[in-house]
C-alpha cells in the first residue's frame, strides 16, 4: 500500500480492491466496471455497492457474481475477496 498504484500484472478485480483501500472508490468502480461479465470484477463490483450503500445494486451483482450477500464488516469482505482472488491465482500458475 505504501507504492502509489497497485503491483504490476494484477487482475482489475485486484486492483480495484487496490484503489479502494486506499479510499478511491471510483478508480475502483471505474476499474470493475471495464469487465463487468468477469465475476471476480462483478464480486467485488457488489463490494463497493454494498460499501456505498446502494444494497439493491450490491445484491444484483452478487448474483453476478455467484455469490452470497456478504454481512459482515467490511473491511472483512474486501480481505476475503482479496485472499480468494490471490488463492485462485496461485491455483493458476
Amino acid at each position: 500500500m505504501s507504492h502509489s498504484s497497485p503491483p504490476e500484472g494484477w487482475s482489475r478485480a485486484l486492483q480495484a480492491l487496490w484503489w479502494d483501500a486506499r479510499d478511491d472508490w471510483d478508480r475502483a468502480h471505474g476499474l470493475v466496471q471495464m469487465d463487468e461479465a468477469d465475476r471476480q470484477c462483478a464480486w467485488v463490483h457488489a463490494y463497493l455497492h454494498r460499501k456505498e450503500g446502494d444494497l439493491s445494486n450490491a445484491a444484483y451483482w452478487y448474483r453476478r457474481a455467484g455469490q452470497p450477500v456478504a454481512t459482515g464488516s467490511l473491511t472483512q469482505e474486501r480481505q476475503a475477496i482479496a485472499d480468494a482472488m490471490i488463492r485462485d491465482a496461485s491455483r493458476k500458475e
